[in-house]
Protein backbone atom coordinates (compact mmCIF):
# COMPACT_ATOMS: atom_id res chain seq x y z
CA UNK A 1 0.00 0.00 0.00
CA UNK A 2 1.50 3.09 -0.87
CA UNK A 3 2.30 6.09 1.79
CA UNK A 4 -0.08 8.66 2.11
CA UNK A 5 1.56 12.01 1.60
CA UNK A 6 2.28 14.47 5.04
CA UNK A 7 -1.08 17.06 4.34
CA UNK A 8 1.06 19.79 6.31
CA UNK A 9 4.09 19.27 3.43
CA UNK A 10 1.38 19.20 0.72
CA UNK A 11 0.25 22.72 2.07
CA UNK A 12 4.01 24.34 2.28
CA UNK A 13 3.97 25.22 -1.38
CA UNK A 14 5.34 29.28 -0.02
CA UNK A 15 8.01 27.42 2.26
CA UNK A 16 8.62 25.60 -1.51
CA UNK A 17 8.46 28.87 -3.45
CA UNK A 18 10.63 30.72 -1.57
CA UNK A 19 13.37 27.83 -1.81
CA UNK A 20 13.39 28.24 -5.27
CA UNK A 21 13.58 31.58 -5.53
CA UNK A 22 16.66 31.79 -3.83
CA UNK A 23 18.36 29.81 -6.93
CA UNK A 24 16.25 31.30 -10.01
CA UNK A 25 14.26 34.33 -10.33
CA UNK A 26 10.67 34.15 -9.56
CA UNK A 27 8.98 34.56 -12.88
CA UNK A 28 10.72 31.57 -13.89
CA UNK A 29 8.08 29.46 -11.29
CA UNK A 30 4.93 28.37 -12.56
CA UNK A 31 1.97 26.66 -10.42
CA UNK A 32 2.28 23.89 -8.74
CA UNK A 33 1.52 20.60 -10.60
CA UNK A 34 1.74 17.76 -8.65
CA UNK A 35 4.08 16.08 -6.16
CA UNK A 36 6.02 13.02 -5.26
CA UNK A 37 5.86 10.89 -1.84
CA UNK A 38 8.90 9.99 -1.21
CA UNK A 39 8.71 8.57 1.90
CA UNK A 40 7.24 8.87 5.69
CA UNK A 41 6.61 12.95 6.12
CA UNK A 42 8.95 13.35 3.03
CA UNK A 43 7.43 15.13 -0.11
CA UNK A 44 9.01 16.74 -3.19
CA UNK A 45 6.80 19.26 -4.75
CA UNK A 46 6.77 19.54 -8.47
CA UNK A 47 6.46 23.56 -10.08
CA UNK A 48 5.96 24.49 -13.58
CA UNK A 49 9.52 25.64 -14.94
CA UNK A 50 9.19 28.80 -16.85
CA UNK A 51 12.10 29.22 -18.43
CA UNK A 52 12.85 29.26 -22.22
CA UNK A 53 13.95 26.30 -23.88
CA UNK A 54 12.90 23.94 -20.98
CA UNK A 55 8.95 22.70 -21.66
CA UNK A 56 7.79 19.90 -19.99
CA UNK A 57 10.83 20.76 -16.77
CA UNK A 58 9.89 21.01 -13.17
CA UNK A 59 10.94 22.62 -10.34
CA UNK A 60 11.38 20.48 -7.77
CA UNK A 61 11.83 21.37 -3.85
CA UNK A 62 11.82 18.02 -1.25
CA UNK A 63 10.61 18.72 1.91
CA UNK A 64 10.33 16.73 5.03
CA UNK A 65 9.36 16.65 8.91
CA UNK A 66 10.98 15.03 11.80
CA UNK A 67 7.71 13.77 13.23
CA UNK A 68 4.20 15.06 12.98
CA UNK A 69 4.49 17.95 15.70
CA UNK A 70 7.59 19.58 13.85
CA UNK A 71 7.46 22.32 10.95
CA UNK A 72 8.62 21.68 7.17
CA UNK A 73 12.24 22.04 6.11
CA UNK A 74 14.04 22.07 2.72
CA UNK A 75 15.82 19.44 2.06
CA UNK A 76 16.94 19.89 -1.62
CA UNK A 77 15.65 22.29 -4.82
CA UNK A 78 16.51 21.06 -8.25
CA UNK A 79 15.12 21.17 -11.83
CA UNK A 80 13.86 17.88 -13.05
CA UNK A 81 12.31 16.50 -16.27
CA UNK A 82 8.92 15.81 -16.62
CA UNK A 83 7.39 13.08 -18.48
CA UNK A 84 6.95 15.52 -22.23
CA UNK A 85 10.19 17.29 -21.76
CA UNK A 86 12.46 18.36 -24.39
CA UNK A 87 15.92 16.09 -23.54
CA UNK A 88 19.10 16.07 -24.99
CA UNK A 89 20.14 12.36 -26.80
CA UNK A 90 21.55 9.62 -24.81
CA UNK A 91 25.19 10.67 -24.81
CA UNK A 92 27.59 8.46 -27.15
CA UNK A 93 31.38 7.59 -26.86
CA UNK A 94 33.46 9.69 -29.47
CA UNK A 95 34.70 6.23 -30.11
CA UNK A 96 31.37 4.85 -30.91
CA UNK A 97 30.19 8.08 -32.88
CA UNK A 98 33.33 8.09 -35.28
CA UNK A 99 32.58 4.37 -35.93
CA UNK A 100 29.76 4.89 -38.57
CA UNK A 101 31.32 7.73 -39.49
CA UNK A 102 34.40 5.69 -40.33
CA UNK A 103 32.52 2.94 -41.70
CA UNK A 104 30.49 5.45 -44.30
CA UNK A 105 34.00 7.01 -45.60
CA UNK A 106 35.16 3.60 -46.02
CA UNK A 107 32.00 2.37 -48.20
CA UNK A 108 32.71 5.75 -50.25
CA UNK A 109 36.58 4.76 -50.80
CA UNK A 110 35.49 1.62 -52.02
CA UNK A 111 32.72 3.15 -54.03
CA UNK A 112 35.20 5.53 -55.93
CA UNK A 113 37.90 2.27 -56.40
CA UNK A 114 35.71 0.38 -58.05
CA UNK A 115 34.53 3.34 -60.40
CA UNK A 116 38.67 4.24 -61.09
CA UNK A 117 38.53 0.37 -61.85
CA UNK A 118 36.27 0.29 -64.28
CA UNK A 119 37.13 3.50 -65.92
CA UNK A 120 40.74 1.88 -66.27
CA UNK A 121 39.80 -1.43 -67.74
CA UNK A 122 36.88 0.50 -70.75
CA UNK A 123 40.59 2.61 -71.23
CA UNK A 124 42.49 -0.35 -71.64
CA UNK A 125 39.67 -2.03 -74.18
CA UNK A 126 39.98 1.14 -76.22
CA UNK A 127 42.96 1.39 -76.58
CA UNK A 128 43.90 -2.17 -77.52
CA UNK A 129 41.05 -1.79 -80.20
CA UNK A 130 43.02 1.12 -81.32
CA UNK A 131 46.00 -0.78 -81.71
CA UNK A 132 44.14 -3.73 -83.64
CA UNK A 133 42.96 -0.90 -85.99
CA UNK A 134 46.47 0.18 -86.48
CA UNK A 135 47.91 -3.09 -87.12
CA UNK A 136 45.68 -3.84 -89.91
CA UNK A 137 46.19 -0.65 -91.46
CA UNK A 138 50.00 -1.35 -91.36
CA UNK A 139 49.18 -4.49 -92.90
CA UNK A 140 47.66 -3.49 -95.41
CA UNK A 141 50.68 -0.45 -96.50
CA UNK A 142 52.98 -2.98 -96.59
CA UNK A 143 51.16 -5.72 -98.00
CA UNK A 144 50.35 -3.41 -100.52
CA UNK A 145 53.95 -2.31 -101.24
CA UNK A 146 55.55 -5.30 -101.82
CA UNK A 147 53.84 -5.60 -105.64
CA UNK A 148 55.94 -2.66 -106.12
CA UNK A 149 59.76 -3.16 -106.35
CA UNK A 150 61.96 -0.22 -107.92
CA UNK A 151 59.43 1.03 -109.70
CA UNK A 152 58.32 -2.20 -111.27
CA UNK A 153 54.75 -3.75 -110.41
CA UNK A 154 55.05 -7.39 -110.34
CA UNK A 155 51.21 -8.00 -110.50
CA UNK A 156 51.24 -6.47 -114.09
CA UNK A 157 54.34 -8.06 -114.73
CA UNK A 158 52.82 -11.22 -113.93
CA UNK A 159 49.81 -10.77 -115.95
CA UNK A 160 51.44 -9.99 -119.29
CA UNK A 161 52.62 -13.48 -120.34
CA UNK A 162 55.11 -13.74 -123.20
CA UNK A 163 53.55 -14.02 -126.93
CA UNK A 164 55.77 -17.19 -128.01
CA UNK A 165 58.40 -19.11 -126.16
CA UNK A 166 60.47 -18.96 -128.63
CA UNK A 167 60.87 -15.21 -128.83
CA UNK A 168 61.13 -15.19 -124.92
CA UNK A 169 64.34 -17.85 -125.65
CA UNK A 170 66.07 -15.65 -128.35
CA UNK A 171 65.99 -12.45 -126.06
CA UNK A 172 67.23 -14.32 -123.72
CA UNK A 173 69.82 -15.81 -126.16
CA UNK A 174 70.55 -11.71 -127.32
CA UNK A 175 70.57 -10.60 -124.00
CA UNK A 176 73.93 -12.83 -123.62
CA UNK A 177 76.06 -12.19 -126.18
CA UNK A 178 75.03 -8.58 -127.14
CA UNK A 179 74.58 -9.46 -130.68
CA UNK A 180 70.96 -9.26 -132.35
CA UNK A 181 70.22 -12.01 -134.94
CA UNK A 182 69.16 -10.38 -138.43
CA UNK A 183 65.76 -10.60 -138.45
CA UNK A 184 63.68 -12.38 -141.87
CA UNK A 185 66.77 -13.24 -143.67
CA UNK A 186 65.54 -17.15 -144.16
CA UNK A 187 62.76 -15.44 -144.99
CA UNK A 188 63.97 -13.41 -147.40
CA UNK A 189 65.85 -15.96 -149.24
CA UNK A 190 63.09 -18.37 -149.52
CA UNK A 191 61.59 -15.65 -151.16
CA UNK A 192 64.17 -14.86 -154.02
CA UNK A 193 64.30 -18.15 -154.92
CA UNK A 194 60.80 -18.51 -156.03
CA UNK A 195 60.80 -15.39 -157.84
CA UNK A 196 63.57 -17.37 -159.62
CA UNK A 197 61.52 -20.55 -160.51
CA UNK A 198 58.44 -18.45 -161.54
CA UNK A 199 60.77 -16.61 -164.52
CA UNK A 200 62.32 -19.88 -165.48
CA UNK A 201 58.82 -21.20 -166.11
CA UNK A 202 57.84 -18.36 -168.18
Amino acid sequence: MPELADETLLQAVEVARAALVEITPADTIGEPVGHIVEGEHVVSLLFDCLMTGYPGWHWTVSLSRIDGDSQPSVLETELMPGGEALLAPEWVPWSDRLADHRTAQELAEAEAAAEALDALDEFDVETDEADALDEDDDFEDEDGGDDELDGIDFGEALAASPLNPGEAAQAEAQADDGTPDPPFEAASGEFDAEDDRDDEDD
